[in-house]
This record gives C-alpha cells, structure tokens and sequence, in this order.
C-alpha cells in the first residue's frame, strides 16, 4: 500500500533477521530459566511474533520477517517478552529504532541493548492545539493578555488493555503558577474529537520584545501550555499516561497565534535509569527502504531500454545485462528485474537470452549454472515468485506432518541419542524421502507454466551446446528444481512460507538429511556416493540406488520441460495425469448423427486427452477419440443455459468443441485447471472464446450464425492463476533506476572500458576485467541511453524535493511537530537549497 503524495507514490518495506537475544535476566525463582519470545512493532502494533524459546537466558530465533508497511511511523519497536508457566506475557525489555535512524542499521548485524518497558514510554498518537493570545483591559484599567487554548482532536492514541477512554488535561505552567483544567472524556476512541477552548488569564502584560514590555526573557521561557492525555477507562489502578506535549508560549511570535499538529511525547522522567547488560540484548540485521515512484510516463526511457534487453545482439550489451555487470551482489538486480519482467509477461525471453549467453561461455557441461551468475539468480528469483503456490499445495501437507510427528531420523551414529535405535530412525527418514520424492516427481502438471517454458529453453541451448553429453538436458533442469528449489524449500521451510517459523532443532535436523538426499536423488549425478562427504549418507544413499528412481526423475523433468513443442519419441512412456468418468456430448462428426451426452472413462497423459467406452479400455488401446495436446486450443467453462446443465466445460480444438459434464464442480475446477495447465504450452492457444453453446445455427453467447467466428469473450488461461503477481511495474523500475544511480561511477568505468576495448582491440585492462563486454560500440551506446536516462529521473527526483519542501509545513497533520525524521529532511533540504544557491 502507497502513501498518495502529490504526482508521486510513496511505498515503505522492510526485511527483519531476528537473530538472538542474550543475558536475559534470570527469572526470579529456583528454575531461573525463561521461555522467551520476540515481537516486531510498528510503533505498538504489533505485526510479527517469533516463536517461543523454552528454557534459556540466550534465546536463539533465527527468524525472518518482511512486509510493506502502510503507514508512517515513528519507531520500530521489538520486544523480548517472557511466557510462564501459568501463560501469562510479563515484558523484559524492548529495542524501539526510530525511523530516521533505520539507515544507519541498514543491512548491519547490530547488537542493540534491551531498554525498560514502563506505561511512561508507551506513547504514539498526535494531537492537534491552536493558541491564541488577546488583550484584555481590566475595569481598573490595567491591560493583561487571555491565553485561549483549544484541543480539537486526537489520531492514534495507544489502546491500553483493548480499551481507550481519552480526557486531556492542559495546564499553564508558570512561576507560582500550574493552572490545570480537563476535557471530557471520550468512550471507547482512540481517535477523539474534542474540540473544547479552556482560558488562561495573565495577570500581568506579556511579550516577547523588550521595546514594549518590561519582561525578562527567563521568565518568559518558563511559560508554556502542557496538554497530557489520560486514558480514563482503568478504575482498578488509576488514569493511565497515554502522552503528552509542552508547547512554549514563545511560539505565539508578535501575532499572538499558533495552530499545529504534535506529536504526543513521553515523560521526561518516565524511564528509569537502567545499568548496561542488565536487561540483555538482541541481534537484529534490519532492511529499511523507500521507494518514491512518478506515473509512469517518467519511466517510460529506461523501462523501454530494459525491455528490449532480451533481443539486444550480444545479449551482455542489453540494459538488463549491464544492471547485474555493475552492482555488487547479482541478487540485487535480479529481484527487481525478474519483477518487471514478469508485469510485462516477457520474462522468458529474458531469462533464455542470458541463459543462453553463459551456457556458451561454459566449457564443461559439469559446471553449468553452478556459480551464482545474473542467470542463475534471476531463475531462482522467477521460481520463488512464480512457484510459492506449486511449493505449497505439492510439499506443504508432508512438511506440515514432519513438524508436527517430531519422529526420530538421526542417522550419524556420533549424534545419536541413547534411547534411539539407529535403524528404526534409517526407516523413519526412508519413508520421509519416499514420499517427499514421490509428491515432487508426480507433481510435475501444477508446475507453472512460466517455470516449464524457462526449463525448456534451458534444456534446449544445453543440448545444442553440449551434443556429446546426453544428460545435459536433464542436469540442466534439475540443477534448478531440485538444487535451488525443492531441496532449500525442504531445509528452510519457513523463507518459503510452508511453516511460520523456523523448525526446532530435532525437526531442522530431520529436514536437513532429506533436503541432502532429495537433492542427490535429483542430479542424476554418476557417481552418487562421491556427492556425500559423511559416510553414514552414503551408507544410507544405498536404499535408493535404483533405476527407479532415475527414471522417475527423468520423466518428471520431461515433463516440466516441455514447451507444446516436445518431440514425443523424447519420451518414451506417456505420464498418466488424470482420468475418471465423465459425461460428453457427441462432437457431430457424421452429418446426420445424433448429438446425445453418454457417459465416458477420460484419461489424460501429457501427450493425449483421450475417451474411452469403459475404465477397462484405457491402457491407450480402443480409444474412442484421441485428442493431441497441441490440438487443445482452449479449455473453458460452459455456460449453464447451453444445455440446462451444471458443471460443464468445453476443450476447444481447432474445428469443434468437446462439451463435457464433471461429476461435481470440484472435479470440473480440478479438470479444467489440469487440461489449461497442460496446454497452455501451445503457441497456437486461443485469445477469445464462445462461453455458450453452436445450437440450432447460432452461438447462444454473441447469435453469429457462422460457427467458425472468433470466440466474443477473452481466454481465462492466460496465466495460471497461482502466479497472477501482484507487481508494480513502476515501481520496479524505480528500483532499478535507483541501483543505476548508485552504481553511476561504475557505468562511467564501464563506458571507459568499452574505448579501451574499442580503441586498443586486445585484452582488457586489469581494472576492467570484471566486466563482459562482447560487443563494445553496442555496450557504449546503451550504456550511454543508461546514463541519460538515470540522469533525467534524478534531476525530476530532485525538483520533486526542491518544490515539496517549499510547500510543506512543518505542523501539519501529515508532518507534525516532533517528528524527528521530518526535521532531518527539513535540515538537509534547507542545506541542499543553500548550497544550490
């Protein structure tokens, strides 16, 4: 969610490794063990909670967290609480990072020291005051001033135990003085409107200028309005503190007026002093970002240039290519260019160009995609975003049942505990790898489309590189899937979000081993044994070293290779995906044949739909029909007025259409779902449809009469659904327009490259040796279209923040009084507008 600015969206996010706490203060009775757990706050709203850590003074969690965050705030807050053994949450201590001091911790591993938690301290909300101050002459004459003060209203308020029934309490503070006076209370708010005026009356005359007013200035800095807020509701132990605010009265300035929002404060004296160490600490590593994103139309320039990447002639000259040749870690330009690519639907052409390009640098197929390159980034990144929902629905429920049975798999003999028997825990992991292997290579149909396109052309330029080795097209494959997608999903369950939380340490263990195993089984590597270092896994790698196995992966990988183009002798054994009966209507074949429903067995493999007249005929002898799957055009549901009939849906080939009836409307999703997942592959698929019936010489949707007119509603299987991102393209490319400006002196390196390639034709200097230039004229002229384009957005960056800082005020409800990074922003534009001067 964006904070709208003018002509500009603003997005907040932020990643969290919540590490460890340490020194925890021993709990106050025999045991002296706490079960301690952590909470991420914005402020003291609480949006992340760790896992409880039993028994320990030096919690470990390990834990990651990441969000967007909707809101401004103030500080993000983390705090250390302490469950009993009667479940009841006593705090410890808490580190609140206020915000304009995130980036001062920006990808650091920092130890920060556990403060007090007190009600004093627990403030957030703001407060909105005018002051006014008149003259008023007495009946003797004497002229004295009238201080009147209006609160009108509160936001955000803190809710103290799930209830907020605000009061303010404002008083004139003063020599000799403390005039104190309340608003009503508010119920149940934590946004109250108040809007009541209170009067102060003083006695004497009072200004700020010593012309006119005999005053002394110290006097004058004594005089203030103090508004607190009371949360009312408690009546067990008192008024609760909520925040409060102290405005000095020199602020009237010679007008006499002040009208501003404040940020409500804690007390001053409200915390009490705490020795270092004493509560502990906690490692936390925090990634803060803001992304300030124009319409579209500003990036226009550089999202074109990016787009065009992958049919830029060499490939390594694209702007694409240069974005991951000059930041530090590949990863960072993979994530934002993987997003774009896949908003705009052109992230396959992408990833095969420069998967392409390495492959042809690679001499040994052995080595292919093993260093961390740009490819291999950007197709673990595509698999990530584009394969959450496959992970889910294919190793979720065994994980599930992993984490929750706790069965013993150790298998080193130097780790095992004296009750386990090491056989029976051999069996236990055996079965684990049984069916963990057996869901992922059965589950090669809900493997999304983006993903068996990517994998295709993987398979196809490892192939035409490397003839001589024919299991290069599988290891190519599988050195993603397996290797850098099911087997870390295994081991690190919760980064992909299959668990909440990092697993204990017995279950981690257990996820450990059959993450190693399935990721040999996956290599099809020759020589198994030599792939384990510890000899009590090679020992137990022997249960598996069957043919079985091989062909089962061999076939899985097949099948998420396949691009609608396979040549089918590629794969011998046709991969049954489902079948069961079904009701179909005669497809009118013969002229005069009658067009009834009958009741039919269905199977379907990922080479042919096919229909039989009984379960018994369906090992692919005696089919009634066969239909190939690059003949399936489209497959949609059927509007029920075609034939008064529910739960139907049509696969369209290229001269008629096969009306079929599910059982129920589960399998009809579930057949629909597999039947486009399959075909989808096609180069020739349909982009519009009929969704009714060719009944009595007109289609019941549109009434055309000719029964070949284009389809009157567009396709529903563009792309599955699990991987309909939700990405904002110009966001990304902010993103990247933000890498390429920080990375600018290394474009400039780069361009001097190119002429010193150009110009002397021989190796490259040392100092330019990291980057890949094949073409250097292509590489300098994009380079240049970079340069230009990066420089325009910062300029339009610039004049943004020039015409904003002249129009916001410093008090208003967005930017109130006491925002601390507001007043830095304020410092460094002020600065920057001087020097600019």
């Amino acid at each position: 969610m964006a904070v709208e600015e003018e002509g500009l969206r603003v997005f907040q996010s932020v990643k969290i490794k919540i590490g460890e706490a340490k020194n925890i203060p021993p709990y106050p009775g025999p045991n002296k063990m706490r079960d301690c757990y952590c909470t991420v706050n914005l402020d003291q709203e609480e949006v992340f909670r760790t896992k409880i850590i039993e028994k320990s003074l030096c919690p470990f969690y390990g834990e990651d967290f990441s969000c967007e965050i909707p809101r401004n705030f103030l500080h993000l807050s983390f705090y250390i609480f302490d469950r009993d053994v009667f479940r009841r949450d006593s705090s410890i201590g808490k580190v609140a990072v206020k915000k304009e001091d995130l980036q001062k911790y920006h990808g650091k591993d920092t130890w920060f020291q556990l403060q007090p938690v007190s009600a004093d301290s627990e403030v957030q909300g703001k407060v909105h005051l005018e002051l006014r101050l008149s003259e008023v002459i007495t009946d003797s004459g004497v002229v004295c001033h009238k201080l009147a003060t209006r609160v009108s209203e509160c936001q955000g308020l803190p809710i103290v135990n799930g209830q907020c029934d605000p009061y303010a309490a404002v008083c004139l503070m003063g020599p000799s003085r403390s005039d104190a006076k309340k608003t009503k209370v508010k119920r149940k708010t934590n946004n109250p409107q108040f809007d009541e005026v209170f009067y102060f009356e003083i006695n004497r005359p009072l200004s700020y200028t010593k012309r006119q007013f005999d005053v002394e200035e110290e006097d004058v800095d004594k005089l203030a309005i103090r508004v607190d807020l009371w949360n009312g509701s408690n009546l067990k132990f008192g008024d609760e503190f909520l925040g409060g605010v102290r405005v000095p009265l020199k602020v009237l300035g010679q007008a006499g007026v002040h009208d501003a929002w404040y940020f409500l404060q804690p007390r001053e004296n409200g915390n009490k002093s705490v020795k270092a160490d004493e509560l502990g600490s906690l490692r936390l590593n925090i990634v803060y970002t803001e992304d300030h994103v124009f319409p579209s139309e500003r990036y226009s320039p550089l999202t074109d240039l990016l787009l065009q990447s992958a049919h830029v002639e060499p490939v390594s000259a694209s702007a694409a290519h240069i974005l991951g040749e000059v930041c530090r870690e590949k990863q960072e330009a993979a994530v934002p260019l993987v997003r774009l690519f896949l908003h705009y639907g052109k992230i396959v052409p992408f990833v095969s160009a420069i998967a392409n390009a390495e492959i042809n640098r690679t001499q040994d197929p052995n080595t292919i995609f093993r260093g961390n390159s740009l490819t291999s980034k950007c197709i673990d990144e595509t698999m990530k975003l584009a394969g959450m929902h496959y992970l889910q629905v294919t190793l979720k429920p065994i994980i599930d049942e992993i984490c929750t049975e706790h069965k013993p798999c150790e298998i080193d003999p130097v780790k095992l505990k004296e009750s386990e028997n090491l056989e029976t825990n051999r069996e236990n992991l055996r079965q684990y790898v049984d069916r963990i292997f057996n869901v992922i290579t059965t589950s090669g149909v809900r493997c999304p489309t983006v993903m068996c396109d990517i994998f295709f052309s993987l398979r196809e330029s490892a192939a035409t590189r490397f003839q001589v080795d024919q299991d290069v097209r599988y290891t190519a494959v599988s050195s993603f899937i397996f290797l850098r997608f099911f087997a870390p999903a295994i081991l690190s369950p919760n980064l992909f979000q299959l668990r909440p939380h990092h697993p204990d340490p017995c279950t981690s263990r257990t996820l450990t081993l059959i993450s190693k195993t399935i990721q040999t089984l996956g290599s099809l590597a020759k020589s198994k044994s030599a792939n384990f270092k510890e000899s009590y896994m090679a020992a137990f790698y022997d249960y598996f070293n069957e043919q079985k196995y091989a062909d089962s992966v061999k076939n899985f990988l097949d099948l998420i290779s396949s691009s609608g183009r396979w040549d089918q002798k590629s794969i011998e054994t046709p991969i049954m995906l489902k079948e069961g009966f079904m009701i179909k209507r005669a497809q009118g074949r013969n002229r005069f044949g009658m067009k009834n429903f009958k009741k039919r067995w269905f199977r379907l493999t990922n080479h042919e739909f096919t229909y039989h007249k009984t379960k018994g005929n369906s090992k692919g002898e005696g089919a009634l029909c066969r239909i190939p799957i690059e003949n399936i055009l489209a497959v949609e549901r059927l509007e029920e007025e075609s034939f008064k009939m529910k739960n139907m849906f049509q696969v369209i080939q290229p001269e008629r259409a096969l009306y079929i009836q599910a059982n129920n409307c589960v399998e009809a999703r579930d057949w629909i779902d597999i039947l486009t997942k399959v075909s989808q592959c096609n180069r020739k698929r349909l982009s519009t449809y009929h969704p009714s019936a060719y009944l009595n010489g007109h289609w019941l949707c549109c009434k055309q009469s000719i029964d070949s007119a284009p389809g009157c509603t567009p396709c529903t299987g563009g792309l599955p659904a699990n991987i309909q991102l939700d990405i904002d393209g110009d966001r990304e490319t902010e993103r990247i327009f933000s890498l390429f400006s920080t990375y600018m002196s290394k474009l400039v390196k780069m361009q001097e490259a190119c002429g010193s390639k150009s110009v002397y034709d021989g190796p490259e200097q040392e100092e330019y040796s990291t980057f890949v230039i094949d073409d250097p004229q292509e590489t300098y002229k994009i380079l240049k279209q970079i340069v230009s384009a990066v420089q325009t957005l910062e300029q339009q960056h610039a004049q943004y923040k020039r015409d904003k800082f002249r129009k916001t005020k410093y008090g208003s409800q967005e930017h109130p009084i006491g925002d601390k990074s507001f007043q830095c922003y304020i410092r460094q534009q002020s600065e920057s507008s001087t020097y600019s001067i």
